[in-house]
């Protein structure tokens, strides 16, 4: 468990299959719902994703690091258990300095989702989160850094055909985006 700047997360190494079905059966989350990776740097994002546009790199420049999560083409390193078999990815470069110093540690991206069982709401803290049964014995780690600073997930955007499509709405707006990409 570690914070980010929109709510805490729980995560493993991106591209280990069988760390990743862990995490899946951890949270009871459907093997059918993608999950996203975390990278520290601009660079790692070309080990993980292929085929970025102008449009997507000018949102990658304005919004990473932050609570932007974008969807773009996966690499063949990227394990199908990870992307639901789908031949996307989710890429996030979050804002928080401990999440980034942690995939810095780990020296690969990490796969991670919102800190709870599936379908219930995200935690903001870790004391929350300690009350929850299903990960008092299954995470190796817990890092408190204190109430998340936004308390909502990202924005999920995927770029299709040259027109970005909120995917999930979340602090980042879109018209905040059409703004940086100058298509208002």
């Amino acid at each position: 468990m570690f914070p980010t700047e929109t709510v805490y997360g729980i995560g493993v190494n991106g591209l280990d299959s069988n760390a990743i079905k862990k995490l899946f059966q951890i949270k009871q989350r459907s093997f059918n719902k993608p999950i996203s990776l975390l990278v520290s740097s601009k660079e790692m994002i070309k080990q993980v994703a292929c085929h970025i546009s102008e449009l997507e790199y000018k949102l990658i420049d304005a919004f990473f690091p932050g609570p932007l999560t974008l969807v773009l083409d996966k690499t063949a390193v990227v394990p199908d258990i990870l992307t639901a078999g789908l031949p996307t990815v989710g890429i996030r470069m979050p804002e928080n300095k401990i999440a980034r110093k942690l995939v810095q540690f780990v020296g690969s991206p990490i796969a991670t989702t919102s800190a709870n069982m599936a379908d219930y709401p995200s935690q903001t803290n870790l004391h929350d989160l300690m009350k929850l049964s299903n990960f008092q014995n299954s995470v190796d780690c817990w890092v408190d850094a204190g109430e998340s600073k936004l308390g909502i997930a990202s924005t999920v955007v995927q770029v299709r055909d040259g027109t970005p499509y909120i995917l999930r709405e979340g602090c980042i707006s879109m018209e905040h985006i059409k703004k940086v990409l100058n298509q208002t």
